[in-house]
């Protein structure tokens, strides 16, 4: 499986054999919708990324922001969807993608289980967030 940044000029062109992961990702979430997301990959505020086999086939994908701190340059990852896409590997090249754009730190809203996996590449707990509208 290769991790691949998919270039803002392909998107559109992607979309429809990705949304169906970025679907599945949201559907643990009230944040965004799937034509949110569009919005933001299209626009290049997000990131698009994909998970493919030797044949070029899709298994997965992922939409990425990244934002600044005073100390570190964050992908924070907002989606992620797909069946048997990570691993020790994938998750090297995710790094090593992410690095090349800038990114110093990786972070991402994750529910109970995924952040029970996601401790398995050195993730931990930083803090719970929690919200109400006003």
């Amino acid at each position: 499986m290769k991790i691949q940044h998919v270039d803002i000029s392909y998107v559109n062109q992607l979309w429809p054999q990705v949304e169906k992961f970025i679907d599945a990702a949201l559907a643990y979430q009230d944040d965004y919708t799937l034509e949110h997301v569009k919005v933001y990959v299209t626009n290049g505020s997000w990131m698009l990324l994909v998970a493919i086999d030797d044949a070029g086939e899709i298994h997965g994908a992922s939409t990425v922001q990244f934002y600044n701190r005073p100390n570190d340059r964050v992908a924070f990852v907002v989606t992620i969807g797909g069946r048997l896409i990570t691993n020790q590997d994938t998750f090297r090249q995710l790094s090593s993608l992410l690095k090349a754009f800038g990114a110093t730190a990786i972070e991402g809203s994750a529910r109970e289980s995924i952040a029970r996996m996601w401790k398995r590449y050195g993730f931990e707990e930083k803090y719970r967030v929690v919200g109400a509208k006003l």
